[in-house]
């Protein structure tokens, strides 16, 4: 009998990815290119080399230098990678010009965090926002996709077929962004529904900077189970549980989207009707990583967005996570520095209580200053 045979079939090879960081622009040399390669690797790319830009201005062509491209170039050809991604955005020339330049696909920051936001989106509010993002930001890039078919010359005849093409484009993209404004608007209208009839209890919004740990805190102090993943961007979509005390004094608990630095405006605006559950909060409920050196930077940058979106500040409670991977030196040390705020572990559960009993003291004194009102 003939023995049998099998094919040997080998994984796909994940996309091998050079970084491109400009250590002026950022201030910060290491960690922000740190950061870029999680985004990268959440995005399933898998970093091989890194390239910084340590001085001179941005160059209006390729961003980078003369000598910092040379070095590029060979960066990609050595590693043989597939992509190059810029801690900064780009100009659709920007692109087209290091593209050509590398022979490589070009990618920016705010391109890659869409891609990850496309790639988790589940919920059918979550495509359309990330899809909106997307329209948004391709839209004013479109001129310089379609350059590669324009005339050089001007005047009679240059309305060849780029430019036709490309007022098909923006009509069909016009359209459609016109349709996802339309269709979230109802999912906004149904969420209004939602928060009219909690109006009178009182919420909290757990807000941070991605990966901080905030799903994991959520399980913790409501028991509940929803996706918890050491990834950036594990959560795109606001979920609300019930926080119930021995005395029966209730509080709503919401998680929401990670932000981070360099946010893309268009995903801010596009999560609008997600981020409305930390804009119309009583309280916020500020998670930080404990045990990210960076964090003060982390801080700021959640402080940023929220400055975005909130018309008027809301009461915040700083909670900083993951106390069972700092030392006690630190813990005490960040206990000295914030005083108001809470140092816990959502693993271990160290100091939940005390933040659960701090939520349900706050949750009844608005319930008996309402009632006074």
């Amino acid at each position: 009998m003939k023995p049998a045979s099998y094919e040997i079939v080998h994984p796909p090879r994940g996309e091998r990815a050079v970084l491109v960081g400009h250590a002026v622009r950022d201030g910060v040399r290491g960690r922000s290119l740190d950061e870029l390669a999680l985004l990268a690797d959440t995005a399933g790319a898998r970093v091989v080399e890194r390239v910084v830009q340590r001085r001179g201005p941005i160059h209006p062509a390729t961003f980078i230098g003369k000598g910092k491209l040379a070095e590029l170039k060979a960066s990609v050809e050595r590693s043989d990678a597939d992509m190059v991604i810029f801690d900064d955005d780009l100009s659709p020339a920007q692109v087209r010009n290091l593209e050509k330049a590398v022979g490589r696909k070009v990618v920016d920051r705010s391109e890659l965090i869409l891609d990850i936001f496309a790639r988790r989106a589940r919920t059918r509010e979550s495509r359309l926002q990330v899809e909106l993002a997307q329209l948004e930001y391709t839209f004013p890039r479109l001129t310089g996709m379609w350059r590669h078919l324009e005339r050089q010359e001007g005047g009679i005849g240059t309305r060849g077929p780029g430019e036709t093409q490309l007022e098909t484009d923006r009509r069909l993209v016009r359209e459609r962004i016109a349709i996802l404004k339309r269709d979230l608007k109802g999912v906004e209208r149904e969420r209004e529904i939602q928060r009219r009839r909690r109006r009178g209890e009182f919420r909290v919004a757990l807000v941070g900077y991605t990966n901080a740990g905030k799903s994991t805190l959520f399980n913790a102090l409501t028991r509940s189970h929803v996706l918890v993943e050491n990834r950036l961007f594990a959560t795109l979509d606001a979920t609300t549980r019930k926080m119930v005390s021995p005395e029966r004094t209730v509080v709503l608990l919401t998680d929401t989207v990670g932000f981070i630095r360099k946010l893309p405006h268009h995903l801010v605006a596009s999560f609008h009707s997600t981020l409305v559950e930390a804009i119309e909060a009583d309280l916020l409920l500020h998670v930080v990583d404990a045990a990210d050196p960076g964090f003060r930077r982390q801080i700021v940058a959640v402080e940023q967005v929220l400055e975005e979106i909130l018309e008027t500040p809301r009461p915040t409670t700083l909670a900083f996570n993951k106390a069972d991977l700092v030392d006690e030196e630190m813990t005490a040390g960040l206990r000295a520095e914030f005083s108001d705020s809470f140092v816990v572990s959502a693993r271990s559960g160290e100091g939940l209580d005390g933040l659960r009993t701090s939520l349900w003291h706050q949750a009844a004194e608005a319930r008996h200053a309402r009632r006074a009102s």
